[in-house]
């Protein structure tokens, strides 16, 4: 069972979000709140696992308290402007939700928490952190099975929150693992960070235009913190001059 509360300045809006999670059997309702500051009593009184966090409020909208809680537990924003997903994804909510709301929209978005809370209980997953250069393979926990990937097989990887999603030539893995350690370990093929939630197999780019790089179908973009670095180490000297 995952505990969420709604947070909405709006009473339709909030009504209608909570009559929705009285239908997943999986969502217990702890609360709901018109203002973000209402959030923090709640969070200190009750464990809280999920919170479905409107935009557009007064006073303090649902991106700034974001930026300023600590350690906040899954969160799905809700807005009637698409342009916030954006920055919203910046600050690692696990999902958004468009206005109006549809509640298939609305039980894919909390089967998705219900998958990320099922990686933050179980066991951790196998240790990379023994990986030797010598190795062409490693095992990750997804659920209740063991992958094993291949690191030539890897286009790159997702990270988010606590978890990481490994796209690779077969398919793509979801596992409890942090990008920040798990990016001293991959260095045979090599690794780059091209921005905060990502890193890529070198020798898998098939180019880059402007901020963005591709590989096969997905678009990855680049930070600007990172642009330097990505160019010297994709292009070195594999660039052709006239």
């Amino acid at each position: 069972m995952i505990n969420c509360i709604i947070v909405d300045d709006e009473p339709l809006a909030r009504e209608g979000l909570a009559s929705y999670v009285r239908e997943v059997d999986f969502l217990r309702l702890m609360g709901t709140c018109e203002h973000p500051l209402d959030v923090v009593p709640l969070l200190d009184q009750q464990p809280i696992e999920l919170i479905f966090l409107d935009i557009q409020m007064p006073k303090m909208s649902g991106i700034d308290f974001l930026k300023i809680v600590q350690k906040p537990p899954m969160v799905v924003i809700t807005t009637a402007y698409p342009s916030f997903a954006l920055e919203g994804f910046q600050l690692n909510v696990l999902d958004y939700l468009l206005k109006p709301i549809t509640f298939d929209r609305f039980f894919k978005s909390a089967n998705k928490a219900r998958e990320y809370h099922r990686l933050l209980t179980q066991p951790s997953v196998v240790d990379t952190t023994n990986a030797t250069a010598s190795s062409d393979y490693f095992f990750i926990k997804c659920g209740n099975k063991y992958e094993k990937l291949f690191y030539a097989d890897i286009l790159f990887i997702e990270g988010l929150q606590n978890y990481v999603t490994f796209f690779t030539a077969k398919g793509k893995y979801v596992t409890l693992l942090n990008l920040k350690n798990l990016e001293q370990h991959l260095t045979a093929p090599p690794f780059i960070r091209v921005h905060k939630s990502y890193l890529v197999a070198v020798d898998k780019i098939d180019g880059i235009e402007g901020n963005e790089l591709f590989i096969q179908t997905h678009r990855i973009p680049i930070s600007r913190n990172y642009r330097d670095q990505v160019m010297s180490s994709v292009l070195a000297d594999k660039l052709w001059k006239k």
